[in-house]
């Protein structure tokens, strides 16, 4: 195997200009730092690795200063640039889902000759998958209290607080020092002022020293990580316990507790199928897991939320705040809705579902692991 590379077999390999190489040296991002036998400058196997972060940054999107701080920070590795890397593709991939979904609801709209306004126009522009999710988080996605005293019980006597996947910073404890990450520049730019700083960065390489904080807590994020078992570690890694809120999918027939997706939704079950189980979740970090109880009138519009309000999910809105809707495409999404909605008016639905009136929390799968 060669032990250096001459800039014209890097540039041929890399699919760029050999310009674009000696503008890096130039700027002290990719230098070369071998020799040829001849004595002209080379790249190392380091220096390749280093020019493959540099360009696949550069692909996403990023200036040369942020590429630049990027690769230049130290308590990153190879790895960890990879799962960045894979979640911030990850992430482009939804919201190109989610973009896809918003011009084929203006298509089918378009073809019933019904008008499509201006501002439904320019949505579809933003219509990336936290866009879709957070977009109507201001109407739909609050703190739900019977939730949040159960998650910050379970944080005890914590005084420092590394809230992981934060989004727009729900469930984070007042009380308490709080240090947030989020990966994704359109949810950091949702929380409110006043709320606790935030670090973009991903849950599989936290730029955090061991044991740095006193607890970890995740809520409703694990199933978004690239790898959330290597997000879990890290979560145990950096902090004396670790608290998360996640799904249950061990259960056999676990896609049946919820008559949306038993009845009306079974793609649900795909969307998860490579969802680690909570056992192994729970071994990962070494947790014990508690039930979480969906209130009837959950303040918190996440997909569970309205089982038994089941109007709530006809609404375009409500569905937007879910991420399920833009994961199982806006095929299912729309079978779904119109068969629900013809058993709502029939009362199918409620000759199904009756007995749930009588009851006012439910379990759906929601659970907290507490290590």
């Amino acid at each position: 195997m060669e032990d250096h590379w001459t800039v014209g077999r890097v540039a041929e390999l890399a699919g760029v200009s050999v310009r674009t190489l000696h503008h890096y040296d130039g700027i002290g991002l990719v230098r070369p730092s071998a020799r040829t036998g001849a004595g002209y400058r080379a790249y190392s196997a380091a220096d390749v690795e280093r020019l493959r972060e540099v360009l696949a940054y550069r692909r996403l999107g990023f200036g040369l200063r942020e590429v630049a701080e990027l690769v230049g920070d130290p308590s990153t590795d190879a790895v960890a640039h990879l799962r960045r890397l894979r979640g911030l593709l990850l992430e482009r991939r939804d919201r190109a889902d989610a973009m896809a979904a918003a011009i084929d609801r203006e298509l089918e709209a378009r073809a019933k000759g019904l008008k499509v306004t201006p501002e439904e126009q320019l949505g579809m522009l933003g219509a990336r998958l936290y866009d879709a999710i957070g977009g109507a988080y201001t109407a739909t996605r609050h703190t739900e209290p019977r939730i949040a005293a159960q998650i910050w019980d379970a944080l005890g006597d914590a005084r420092t607080v590394l809230n992981v996947g934060a989004g727009t910073g729900s469930y984070e404890p007042a009380d308490r020092d709080v240090t947030a990450v989020e990966p994704s520049a359109v949810m950091r730019g949702q929380r409110p002022a006043g709320s606790a700083p935030c670090v973009a960065a991903a849950a599989e390489s936290l730029p955090f020293a061991d044991h740095s904080f006193d607890v970890a807590m995740a809520v409703s994020t694990v199933h978004h990580w690239g790898d959330p078992l290597a997000g879990l570690r890290e979560m145990r890694r950096v902090a004396r316990r670790v608290v998360v809120l996640t799904f249950d999918t061990d259960e056999p027939g676990w896609q049946d507790r919820f008559w949306l997706t038993r009845d009306y939704l079974p793609e649900f079950a795909a969307v998860l199928a490579d969802f680690p189980s909570l056992a192994g979740m729970a071994d990962a970090i070494g947790a014990r897991a508690e039930p979480v109880p969906v209130p009837w009138d959950c303040a918190d519009g996440l997909f569970e939320a309205y089982w038994r309000r089941p109007g709530a999910y006809l609404e375009e809105h409500v569905r937007r705040a879910m991420s399920v809707w833009t994961k199982v495409g806006p095929e299912a999404e729309q079978r779904a809705v119109r068969s629900l909605g013809e058993d709502l008016d029939s009362g199918r639905w409620a000759e199904r579902n009756g007995h749930l009136a009588d009851l006012d929390a439910a379990d759906l799968g929601l659970r907290l692991l507490i290590a």
